[in-house]
């Protein structure tokens, strides 16, 4: 990957590489209980984080993200110029109530649960292309907003199969900025050196509550085409991480790959496969949720990576592209991914 520009089909390599000077986690009571508890900026005790409601909860946990990045960085909140934003509810309404108090031009972004994917790339595209020096990545996802718009209302009390993932409540926020002399030659940090932006992919799945194996095809696509566009092995990078296709995603991601001569079974990780105790908490398939892959890359992925223990890491959010009306009218569930290359400089 030596010459900057857009790679093959689905993908770009930067020449002014954004990095990354703030991010913050903010995650659930069940989250905070689980392996990656220490990883995270905040843990809340109640689900309701403070607000009158959980979706007031949501965009509380937002707001706290974005003001912990910011926090973290050398510059203040009038220095961020772009905030690109997304949620799993209907309008974005946990983005748009969750942000709106900073007076922040904003882009309102949808990709499921990939789109903490998506507004880094966005957010990248901004930097590397000179029209902004900070923006802010930042999305998040609630385990009782997101089962009351998508699937039933927590209060009903419905059996779930073993395929089914469980929402996480979380928020993560990331700030990208311009590379500046001086800014961060006194330490180790990490950069966006490329994306592949995912192509919708159907695979005629229909169950709700098996979205890892609607999302496994959009996460092979992207690793196919970031390798190919790039023209490079899986051996590049020490891990290959997908947002939240739980244990049985992952399996079919793997054979999938299989089937293509790519073999990433000794790199691959999944936020959702990990982020919580499989054998403590009760979480079927794993976890999910557009806070899935944000606070596990805004906790572990970067603790990981600043500490040395990565140097690059193919980062890929996945996504089920369903709405309650789709659902309920029989329609299959397309999965979309995007995948962001991070690199410890």
């Amino acid at each position: 990957m030596n010459v900057s520009g857009h790679k093959g089909r689905q993908s770009i390599l930067f020449d002014n590489n954004p990095i990354v000077t703030g991010w913050a986690s903010v995650a659930g009571k069940m989250e905070g209980e689980g392996p990656l508890g220490r990883y995270y900026d905040v843990i809340s005790d109640s689900p309701e984080y403070g607000g009158k409601n959980w979706e007031e909860a949501e965009s509380r946990m937002q707001m706290t993200a974005v003001r912990k990045a910011v926090e973290k960085t050398d510059i203040s909140m009038k220095d961020i110029e772009y905030i690109v934003a997304g949620d799993l509810l209907g309008q974005l309404i946990a983005s748009s109530f969750g942000i709106k108090s900073f007076n922040i031009p904003v882009f309102g972004v949808y990709g499921a649960c990939s789109t903490m994917g998506e507004s880094l790339s966005i957010a990248s595209i901004l930097i590397s292309g000179g029209f902004a020096e900070n923006v802010v990545a930042v999305t998040s996802s609630h385990y009782a907003t997101a089962e009351k718009q998508f699937r039933f209302p927590v209060s009903y009390g419905n059996q779930r199969p073993q395929s089914a993932t469980t929402t996480v409540t979380g928020s993560g926020a990331v700030v990208l900025s311009v590379d500046k002399p001086g800014r961060i030659n006194r330490k180790p940090h990490v950069c966006v050196k490329g994306i592949t932006t995912g192509m919708i992919m159907d695979y005629g799945i229909t169950d709700a509550n098996n979205m890892g194996a609607a999302m496994a095809p959009a996460a092979c696509n992207v690793i196919e085409n970031n390798l190919n566009d790039f023209g490079i092995n899986a051996c590049e990078y020490d891990r290959i991480i997908t947002g939240d296709l739980g244990s049985v995603g992952s399996r079919a991601l793997l054979d999938m790959l299989h089937l293509k001569g790519i073999n990433i079974s000794d790199k691959h990780m999944d936020c959702g496969s990990i982020i919580y105790d499989n054998k403590k908490q009760d979480v079927h398939s794993g976890g999910s949720g557009c806070g899935c892959s944000a606070i596990t890359l805004c906790g572990y992925i970067m603790n990981q990576m600043l500490s040395g223990e990565w140097r690059k890491v193919l980062f890929i959010p996945t996504g089920a592209l369903l709405s309650p009306v789709s659902s309920h009218e029989g329609n299959t569930i397309p999965g979309i991914a995007h995948g962001i290359v991070l690199e410890r400089v």
